[in-house]
C-alpha cells in the first residue's frame, strides 16, 4: 500500500483515488495499443525523414554532405569577403614587385614563418607543453637552421657580389660561405642533442611526434617554398609568371564553380567541380601565353639579379625574350587581318607552365584538403578573411615553385 501511494499522484479532495489497471484488463490493453501505434508512427516518420535526407544528398547539388557553391545561400557574402581580401593581397604584392627582388625575398621569408607557425600549432597540446619548457623553441631552432642552409646555398653568389667592394667584409662573408655547410650541420646536431636531453618519461611519444612533425614541415613546406627565392634572383619573370598563373587558376576555378559548378570533382574538396577545373585550365593556359608576352617586354622582370641591391636592372634579354616573326598566311582564312605576328620563344614555354599550373599544381590543394580532413579542421588559420590561413593560399604555389625552378 505504501509503495502504491508513493508512486501515484495524490488525489484531489472530493475525488476518488485512481488505481492502475490490472495487466489483463481492457484499459491496459487499449493503452498498450495506443503506445505501440505512437511508437510505430514516430518510427515511420523517422524512416521517411531519413529517406528524404538521402534523396536530397544524392540530388547533385551536394557533395559528401556539403553544399556546392552554385547552391550555397551565403555564397555572395563569402564572395564579397574573399574578393576584398584578394584585392588587398594583389595590391600589396604588386607594390613589392615594384620595390624589387630583395623585398619579395623578405615577403617569402615572412610567409614561411607564418606557415611554420600555423603548422607547428596544429599538433601542439597545451597539457604536454606545460611539462616541456623550451620545447617549442627547439622547433624554431630547426626551422632557422634550415633557413640558413637553404638560403646560404641559393644566394651565396649574390651575397659575395654585394660585399665585394669591402675587402674585410668580403673575406668574412667568403669564409662563412666556405664553411656554411659545416656550420649548419653543427647547428642541426646541437638541436638533435638538445632534443635527446629534453626527453621525459611520460611524454616520449608526444616529443617524437613533434620531432617528426617538425622535419616534415621543413621538407614538404620550407624546402619547396625556398625554390621561390631562387626563381626570383634568376629573373623575376620566373617567379612572377608561375605565381600569377596559380592566382589566375584559383580565381577562375572559383568563378566557374560559383556560377556553373554542378559536378563534384574530388571527394577531398567537396566544393570543387569539374566545371571549375576545366574552365580554370583553359583560362590559365591562355593567360600564360599572353602574360609571357607582356612580362617579357620589361627588363625589370627578365634580367637576373646578381647581388642583393635594389637598383634598376639593365641587361641583354637574351634570345628567349626577343620577338620572332611568324607568317600565318597559309594557316588562317584570307579575311583574317593579322597574317604577320611577332611572338617571343618564351611564350611557347609559358604554355608548359600554364599546363602544369592548371592540371598538376591543384593537387597541392587537394593534398592540403585531405590533410585538413585528417585533422578535422576547416582551415590552417584565419589570418586572411575569406581564405583561411597563409598555408591555405600557398599549397599550390609550393608545387609550382619547384617545377618552375627545375624547368
Amino acid at each position: 500500500g505504501g509503495r502504491v501511494r508513493g508512486s501515484l499522484p495524490a488525489p484531489r479532495r472530493g475525488e476518488p483515488a485512481s488505481l492502475p489497471s490490472p495487466p489483463g484488463s481492457t484499459a491496459a490493453m487499449e493503452k498498450e495499443t495506443s503506445n505501440s501505434s505512437d511508437v510505430s508512427a514516430s518510427h515511420v516518420g523517422r524512416v521517411r525523414n531519413r529517406r528524404r535526407a538521402n534523396e536530397v544528398t544524392t540530388d547533385g547539388n551536394k557533395a559528401n554532405g556539403q553544399t556546392l557553391l552554385v547552391s550555397d545561400r551565403n555564397k555572395y557574402k563569402s564572395m564579397l569577403i574573399r574578393t576584398y581580401s584578394t584585392v588587398w593581397m594583389i595590391g600589396g604584392f604588386a607594390f613589392l614587385v615594384y620595390m624589387g627582388h630583395l623585398y619579395i625575398w623578405a615577403m617569402v621569408v615572412v610567409i614561411q614563418i607564418f606557415m611554420a607557425t600555423e603548422l607547428f600549432n596544429l599538433l601542439r597540446k597545451s597539457s604536454e607543453e606545460k611539462q616541456l619548457p623550451g620545447f617549442r623553441l627547439l622547433n624554431w631552432h630547426f626551422f632557422f637552421t634550415a633557413m640558413l642552409f637553404t638560403y646560404g646555398r641559393f644566394l651565396s653568389r649574390e651575397l659575395v657580389n654585394t660585399v665585394s667592394s669591402d675587402h674585410l667584409l668580403y673575406k668574412l662573408v667568403s669564409g662563412l660561405i666556405k664553411y656554411q655547410m659545416f656550420i649548419c650541420y653543427f647547428l642541426y646536431i646541437s638541436g638533435f642533442v638538445w632534443f635527446i636531453l629534453t626527453l621525459k618519461k611520460k611524454t616520449y611519444k608526444y616529443q617524437f611526434k613533434q620531432y617528426a612533425w617538425t622535419h616534415m614541415i621543413l621538407l614538404t613546406v620550407f624546402a619547396q617554398s625556398s625554390f621561390t627565392v631562387a626563381n626570383i634572383f634568376e629573373g623575376m619573370f620566373w617567379f612572377l609568371l608561375p605565381a600569377s598563373l596559380i592566382v589566375i587558376n584559383d580565381i577562375a576555378a572559383y568563378l566557374f564553380g560559383f556560377f556553373l559548378g554542378r559536378t563534384p570533382l574530388i571527394k577531398l574538396s567537396p566544393k570543387k567541380t569539374w566545371e571549375g577545373f576545366i574552365g580554370a585550365s583553359v583560362t590559365t593556359i591562355i593567360s600564360a601565353f599572353l602574360l609571357a608576352n607582356v612580362m617579357g617586354r620589361f627588363q625589370w622582370f627578365t634580367c637576373p639579379r646578381k647581388d642583393l641591391s635594389t637598383g634598376w636592372l639593365q641587361c641583354d634579354p637574351g634570345p628567349m625574350f626577343k620577338p620572332e616573326h611568324y607568317y600565318l598566311g597559309d594557316w588562317v582564312p584570307h579575311w583574317f587581318p593579322w597574317k604577320d605576328v611577332f611572338l617571343m620563344p618564351v611564350q611557347w614555354h609559358a604554355l608548359a607552365l600554364g599546363l602544369f599550373a592548371s592540371i598538376i599544381a591543384p593537387f597541392g590543394g587537394f593534398f592540403a584538403s585531405g590533410f585538413k580532413r585528417a585533422f578535422k579542421i576547416k582551415d590552417f588559420g584565419d589570418s586572411i578573411p575569406g581564405h583561411g590561413g597563409i598555408t591555405d593560399r600557398m599549397d599550390c604555389q609550393m608545387v609550382m615553385a619547384v617545377f618552375a625552378y627545375i624547368y
